[in-house]
């Protein structure tokens, strides 16, 4: 495909910006290749500033599950903005988006819209320490909440220790209030609550792991997970920005019958639009201000345009009777494909899926935390993202 335009806009773009980019994944470093750059999109269709055009899998990382530019969402945006694009005052199309938002997922009872996944992820913690009381989280290895310094932690040198700073800028004393625990693994979380569950104020999980691939929870994995931070007093945070509205409408929580004390949400609440919510049990909430003593505030939460979007694209997929059953067909449909071809070709994949979301990893063994997610075959996925690409398939670029 020709790229002639992307490189000279990205190479332009790489004096300016941190890698040429505002967010490091779409600089695709990992596998060593110039990112097209976008022009427009439409349906599963993106096209680039060359002409080329890509199915594409992406979806800007999971909220445009209608697809791109659809007419009941972009019409909304549009009769929003003729009225103002922000107003940093109340409106009541920030209780209907609540109001949906609490009816799809009952577990956020009461819940507060801000602007970003991370600023959700960060504003639950801080609402959790209020709550318990108490300073310690756990999260779990290879599963992302956002940049906040806090959740920005590898694991340290033993299963008991606390994490270390993954990132330059991040202050110990940020990390040492952060335990990393392995996706999975309920045995060594309880070793993890029997050291320090007392201190515990929440541990934060993407209920289906989706940030290092896709790794789905084992058996009863969060039932017990549920159970463990419950007889600890500790809350249980369900970071849903991906799997929220994605696996059904009630996210994984509703799908897997658990109830977590809080949960984070994100895109999706806003059909792509900057936003991001996060909720759970009132008296959790009521801590919050100006009912509480735990401070959280944002100049552009509940935007107008965003919260327009918000609730087009909540009320479409209410109203779609089939929609998850046909993502469902589709995700199905994609897998066979791959397992086909593989068979075909002889090359060695496993495949994790639940609903629309799926990942293919190049790997001898089942793939069920991040450490066997980083034992895939990082050359082959490349010749195949390359492969991909050039075929005008538009895919992650990060396993």
């Amino acid at each position: 495909m020709n790229n002639f335009k992307s490189k000279e806009v990205f190479e332009k773009s790489c004096k300016l910006m941190p890698g040429g980019v505002n967010s490091p994944v779409r600089a695709y470093r990992s596998v060593g290749l110039v990112p097209p750059i976008v022009k427009k999109a439409a349906g599963s269709r993106i096209i680039d500033i060359d002409g080329n055009e890509y199915i594409d899998y992406v979806c800007s990382w999971g909220p445009m599950i209608l697809g791109h530019a659809h007419d009941d969402v972009i019409n909304a945006i549009k009769a929003a903005a003729e009225n103002g694009t922000s107003y940093g005052a109340p409106t009541e199309n920030e209780f209907i988006l609540a109001e949906l938002i609490s009816e799809a997922v009952p577990s956020m009872e009461m819940l507060r819209l801000v602007s970003s996944g991370t600023e959700a992820a960060m504003s639950a913690i801080r609402a959790a320490r209020g709550y318990t009381g108490r300073d310690l989280i756990v999260k779990f290895e290879g599963c992302y909440h956002g940049h906040s310094d806090g959740l920005l932690v590898k694991a340290g040198s033993g299963a008991l220790t606390a994490g270390v700073p993954d990132s330059a800028g991040v202050p110990k004393d940020y990390s040492r209030n952060t335990i990393v625990a392995v996706y999975n693994d309920i045995e060594g979380l309880k070793e993890i609550f029997k050291s320090f569950g007392n201190n515990i104020a929440a541990v934060i999980i993407e209920p289906v792991a989706a940030n290092m691939g896709l790794v789905l929870p084992d058996y009863d994995f969060l039932g017990q997970l549920r159970s463990l931070t419950q007889s600890y007093g500790s809350l249980l945070i369900f970071d849903e920005v991906i799997t929220g509205f994605r696996v059904s409408f009630g996210g994984a929580q509703g799908l897997y019958g658990i109830k977590p004390d809080l949960t984070v949400l994100g895109k999706i609440i806003g059909g792509g639009m900057p936003v991001g919510a996060y909720g759970g049990r009132k008296e959790i909430m009521e801590k919050v201000a100006p009912l509480g003593p735990v401070y959280q505030a944002g100049t552009l939460s509940g935007n107008p345009v965003a919260v327009a979007a918000g609730i087009s694209t909540l009320n479409t997929i209410k109203n779609t009777a089939d929609f998850y059953s046909r993502l469902d067909c589709l995700g199905e449909a994609l897998q066979k494909a791959y397992v086909e071809a593989a068979a075909r070709y002889n090359v060695e994949i496993r495949i994790n899926r639940i609903g629309s979301l799926l990942s293919v990893f190049f790997n001898n063994n089942n793939v069920i935390d991040y450490n066997s997610a980083v034992k895939s075959d990082l050359k082959k996925f490349k010749k195949y993202f390359s492969a991909m690409l050039d075929r005008g398939i538009y895919i992650f670029s990060e396993l």
